[in-house]
């Protein structure tokens, strides 16, 4: 596939810019005049231009992030060619992979750049993984003549989005025909010619199918041209996973624990390992990473191959029940960090510790269950989030589905501080004791925990609920010879002619969906 490719454009554009801000920050932290003085240990406040060049660095690395992160792992599935059996099946473990090394990456800046900057200094700290983008940079200009740049076959998807739903809105009060058949579509010649996808009507947001009645259908004066059910599914496609987006928010936030409340817990606990070393609190969500990248091989390994032979589905199991897997070990983790929540209250009151610097008699390693198990839930959840956001995202609209991904991760960090901010006050006040109070010692983290297992548990119902109503998409292309690439083709709808490949197939809405 050879065209007009706008992730290829956003990764090397983005790449450089956020190569260039990690240079700035290298400077930052390693040239004299840009960073504070300081003497016996004790610093000097920086000057305005310190501090402005300082931020300046953060935001191009920001911007460069921003740009990259939603592209590259798209670009990297649309290596796959969807019309070649044997890549596609390698496509639906790309992203379990392209994770893995994510992760691992992750896992090397916690444990060896953490002690650089500390021990060896902040620019070398901050130069090593700066060396590690130029050098990746250098490898992607290298690989350019062999990448597949996927042809953009629509001008402007996005405004595709709009149309339908102004037209729909404008249609509101049309009665929408009971046969999908006669709403308004091009020839499968035109998808044919194109080697555009068509996208099969599907029973989700009926109320979006007006925006595709045939102007025969009208009996009205109206000059405004119908939507194919291809752009309307497209739409619906959007507002599904907008749907799913929304069940996903209390994860994300239960995730973003592992960086706050329970490294608060563990800077209470002993941390004591052999007679000298202590294990610094923020260290066990080292945990998270190295259980993921224990769990990921096995996940694609063993676990798909088992399931395959039980579900004939090409992924093992589909994707919103990997989601749904994914939220119940969430749960679980959220559980256990409770239950340990409650023992470490109890050997606090046996104790008689009042006092936020006291450590209470009680291993740290109490919490490695609840770190280990929220990595293995990101096998199912995370990677299965980033798959179904691409795999379901309409065609030409990839990098948005990625976007949901990550923006979803965002959301869930904001809402987090959200939630803390509000208990803290509403627990509080008048004199109350605050459940997330100072001093963790003298708090009720355990009721929050509980607050926050039933709102996981309320959101796991709202997600079934949501994977109830959502239909996987059906869409097809012509490849010249008329076979399926998947045995759910035989069943699913049937192309016109003949002679369509059928790529992703679900007649009608299931409990987790059934597709491949």
């Amino acid at each position: 596939m050879v065209g007009f490719d706008v992730s290829s454009i956003c990764n090397n554009d983005f790449s450089k810019k956020k190569n260039q801000g990690m240079v700035l920050l290298t400077m930052a932290v390693s040239i004299k005049f840009l960073k504070p003085t300081c003497e016996n240990g004790v610093c000097n406040k920086a000057s305005t231009t310190q501090i402005a060049f300082f931020y300046t660095s953060l935001y191009t690395i920001a911007m460069g992030a921003g740009g990259t992160k939603p592209n590259i792992s798209t670009f990297g599935a649309d290596q796959f060619d969807d019309f070649n059996p044997d890549e596609k099946k390698l496509k639906a473990s790309f992203f379990n992979w392209w994770m893995f090394s994510a992760f691992t990456g992750a896992l090397f800046a916690t444990l060896g750049l953490v002690y650089i900057q500390e021990n060896l200094g902040w620019g070398l700290g901050y130069g090593i993984p700066t060396v590690g983008i130029i050098f990746s940079l250098i490898i992607f200009y290298v690989g350019t003549p062999t990448y597949r740049h996927k042809v953009r076959r629509a001008t402007r998807p996005a405004g595709d989005f709009l149309r339908v739903v102004s037209t729909a809105f404008a249609n509101a009060r049309l009665r929408v025909p009971s046969d999908s058949s006669e709403l308004y579509e091009l020839d499968q010649q035109y998808y044919v010619s194109t080697r555009k996808r068509r996208v099969h009507h599907s029973p989700m947001f009926r109320f979006l199918d007006t925006a595709a009645i045939k102007k025969d259908n009208v009996n009205s004066t109206t000059t405004r041209q119908p939507c194919t059910v291809t752009q309307v599914e497209g739409t619906k496609l959007v507002l599904g996973m907008a749907m799913i987006w929304v069940v996903t928010l209390i994860p994300s936030t239960i995730w973003a624990q592992i960086n706050t409340l329970f490294v608060k817990q563990g800077t209470t606990l002993d941390r004591r390992v052999g007679p000298t070393f202590q294990i610094p609190a923020a260290s066990l969500g080292g945990f998270v990473t190295l259980s993921m990248l224990i769990s990921v091989p096995m996940y694609d390994r063993y676990f798909v191959p088992f399931m395959q032979r039980r579900t004939q589905n090409p992924r093992g199991i589909t994707m919103l029940t990997r989601l749904g897997i994914g939220f119940l070990i969430q749960i679980l983790a959220i559980a256990i960090a409770y239950l340990v929540e409650v023992k470490r209250m109890r050997v606090i009151v046996a104790h008689g510790i009042t006092r936020g610097g006291e450590v209470v008699p009680m291993s740290i390693f109490n919490l490695l269950p609840q770190y280990v198990l929220l990595g293995v839930a990101d096998v199912f959840n995370a990677i299965g989030l980033l798959e179904f956001f691409y795999d379901q995202s309409p065609e030409d609209m990839q990098s948005l589905g990625t976007t949901f991904f990550t923006s979803g991760i965002g959301v869930g960090n904001f809402l987090n501080s959200f939630l803390v901010t509000v208990v803290d006050k509403v627990t509080g006040r008048n004199g109350g004791k605050s459940w997330i109070g100072k001093n963790v010692n003298d708090s009720h983290l355990d009721y929050y925990y509980g607050f926050l297992l039933l709102l996981s548990a309320v959101n796991l119902g709202a997600f079934l609920l949501a994977s109830r109503k959502y239909v996987y998409k059906v869409e097809s292309a012509a490849e010249g010879g008329g076979g399926c690439n998947n045995k759910e083709a035989a069943a699913g709808a049937q192309l016109e002619g003949g002679k369509g490949l059928l790529l992703d197939v679900v007649p009608t809405a299931a409990p987790l969906g059934l597709q491949v």
